[in-house]
């Protein structure tokens, strides 16, 4: 199971998504370039405008100093040579995995370009704070994994919250999956425990875990995420063959507490990032991967149920880089 390719539909829709980001900060970079001369101002005002888009001020340097290493001749070779570094930094974790970090089964890729997920039920656990549209993505995962033909099942594990597992509900009637759910304040570990059965008995394909976001007691998240993820490798013989962590594009550099916290708690594989379309603040895409050594595996990029591309990083950055009229040539038709 491949959960969706890339695509020129998908590529068009992130570059629709990153217009706020592009035009708030790196389309700056284009003026930069513009007046041809490398010189002091042109390296400042570069470093200035990577961190105020929440690059993050360590993977920042780092880049700046390698592109000036590399002695560009002219602007035009400072753009080429920044694009090349933001793409290493993106594709670095999609490939492997980074010291200390778990890789995933399923959105991974083998040498022959196979993934290496368990058997059937493939499980994908999904964590993220409160608002950061956790729920929203597994849905929206569901839904590309119904698109190429999968049986899914959605456990409602996050019972902190009823409106969560409502919600969850909702999404289930509307595109067509079943959830597995107990009333709100039961034991997570129990929910996981009979969607398990369940996946098993319905013969589903998938089995998307939706769980707690709650923050304020970190100890506690790490408990309820290890108790999971023993249930899971008890019935399985194996643990889950992803951890998404979903990350809201809006919050910035704050989102990196929020990886590092949850990071602490469970094997985090692979990051999905939402309200893209919305965020000012594209930037962080690169600090995830250089700081966190965390690949981003999906891009939120509108509010509709199939509103989340496959992550390519050299489509990314290109995209972000893109001139203004290149960008608006290659948006989709409005739908």
């Amino acid at each position: 199971m491949r959960l969706f390719r890339r695509s020129p539909q998908s590529d068009a829709v992130t570059s629709q998504a990153l217009e706020r980001t592009r035009r708030s900060w790196l389309g700056r970079i284009g003026g930069l370039f513009g007046g041809g001369a490398v010189d002091e101002a042109l390296w400042e005002s570069l470093e200035e405008t990577l961190i105020g888009a929440d690059t993050g001020v360590e993977t920042t340097l780092a880049v700046i100093e390698r592109v000036r290493a590399s002695r560009p001749r002219d602007a035009d070779g400072v753009r080429a040579r920044l694009r090349d570094e933001l793409v290493v930094i993106l594709e670095a974790p999609q490939r492997d995995a980074a010291p200390g970090r778990a890789a995933g089964r399923l959105w991974g890729a083998t040498s022959d370009g196979e993934a290496e997920a368990g058997p059937a039920p493939v499980v994908v656990l999904v964590v993220g704070v409160n608002g950061s549209g956790k729920t929203t993505a597994v849905a929206r995962l569901a839904y590309a994994a119904q698109v190429e033909g999968s049986r899914v099942l959605c456990a409602a594990a996050d019972t902190f919250r009823a409106a969560a597992i409502d919600q969850l509900r909702h999404w289930g009637t509307r595109l067509g999956f079943d959830v597995v759910a107990h009333q709100q304040g039961a034991d997570p570990a129990a929910v996981v425990f009979d969607a398990l059965e369940a996946a098993r008995a319905r013969g589903a394909d998938l089995l998307l875990i939706d769980t707690a976001g709650r923050l304020h007691n970190k100890q506690n998240l790490m408990d309820e995420l290890t108790k999971i993820r023993r249930v899971i490798e008890r019935q399985l013989g194996r643990g889950p063959d992803e951890v998404a962590l979903v990350l809201d594009a809006t919050t910035g550099q704050n989102g990196l507490a929020q990886a590092r916290a949850f990071i602490e708690a469970v094997e985090v594989t692979a990051v999905v990032l939402t309200k893209l379309d919305g965020s000012a603040r594209g930037g962080i895409v690169f600090a995830i991967a250089s700081e966190l050594g965390l690949p981003v595996r999906f891009v939120g990029t509108g509010e509709e149920p199939g509103d989340l591309a496959a992550f390519d990083p050299a489509a990314f950055v290109d995209a972000l880089l893109a001139s203004p009229q290149l960008a608006e040539a290659t948006q989709p038709a409005e739908r």
